[in-house]
């Protein structure tokens, strides 16, 4: 009598040697022989070998004269269909929803597009009195914390682009007006790793903001908790972007980036009311 089949475990092994090989060969632009694949991977030279050869049969991979494997047009084209924004905002949902349990105010997330801030995700304070924002929204760079986020860890070209773009609108007393005071700002953002809308956008409301960083520390995205300043003080605003620093690299590490850590000189570890533990 035949005993039935029992699922192995083996599948799974493979899966994962064949996505370290990619992973591996991603990260190399030049590419990467047999041999330093293998020592990165710790996959055994003749399974590494045997991947390759499908991988490269099936357009997953090429091989350069030189011998070196690099990404192949299938994947490369998969990559280019791929809606990044869904697959970040799907990521980072769960993560915003513990900032928004543990703050109690409306949390947003946004990217840069067209030179604007583009909100694709935002969940509502519960308070009665609080502030609000709607998905699909823009705001200009210069008069929010996430378009200062933004803007403060761009690659420098495209910086310099996006800021020749910005026209010095002031919505309260207190927006900055010109390009002298921007770029100042955004050398503290740099210095301190979060940014502040400290009621430049609306009077009466405050906004803390960090970056979600990719692999090279360049802002894809970046997180807000928005408050009225009778709720969020100045004084609470160190802890306060301490928790929002925190969801943001929850974020970069979910979305497979390297986590980085505060900045030196930065806000203490989120405790009391705005813990994101």
């Amino acid at each position: 009598m035949r005993r039935p089949q029992t699922s192995r475990p083996a599948g799974v092994g493979v899966i994962g040697k064949v996505f370290k090989i990619l992973e591996a060969i991603q990260a190399s632009p030049s590419g990467l022989t047999l041999k330093p694949i293998c020592e990165i991977t710790g996959v055994h030279k003749s399974t590494a070998h045997r991947f390759l050869k499908h991988l490269e049969r099936d357009g997953y991979v090429l091989r350069a004269e030189a011998g070196a494997y690099m990404i192949g047009p299938r994947l490369s084209n998969l990559g280019a269909r791929s809606n990044h924004r869904v697959t970040l905002q799907a990521v980072a949902r769960p993560i915003l929803w513990d900032l928004w349990k543990s703050t109690g105010e409306t949390v947003n997330m946004a990217v840069l597009d067209q030179g604007t801030v583009l909100y694709v995700e935002v969940l509502e304070s519960p308070h009665e009195f609080r502030l609000a924002s709607r998905v699909g929204i823009r705001r200009p760079l210069h008069a929010t914390g996430l378009g200062k986020a933004l803007a403060a860890f761009m690659p420098a070209e495209q910086r310099e682009s996006a800021l020749s773009t910005v026209t010095f609108q002031a919505l309260t007393p207190k927006t900055i007006t010109n390009m002298a005071q921007f770029r100042g700002e955004l050398e503290r953002v740099r210095m301190e790793g979060y940014s502040l809308d400290d009621e430049e956008t609306t009077q009466g409301a405050r906004c803390v903001s960090a970056p979600i960083f990719d692999a090279d520390r360049f802002a894809v995205a970046a997180v807000s908790v928005s408050a009225p300043v009778t709720r969020v003080t100045r004084e609470q605003v160190p802890d306060l972007a301490a928790a929002v620093m925190a969801a943001a690299r929850a974020v970069s590490v979910a979305m497979g980036f390297p986590q980085h850590e505060p900045q030196p000189g930065g806000p203490s570890a989120p405790k009391d009311k705005f813990s994101t533990a």
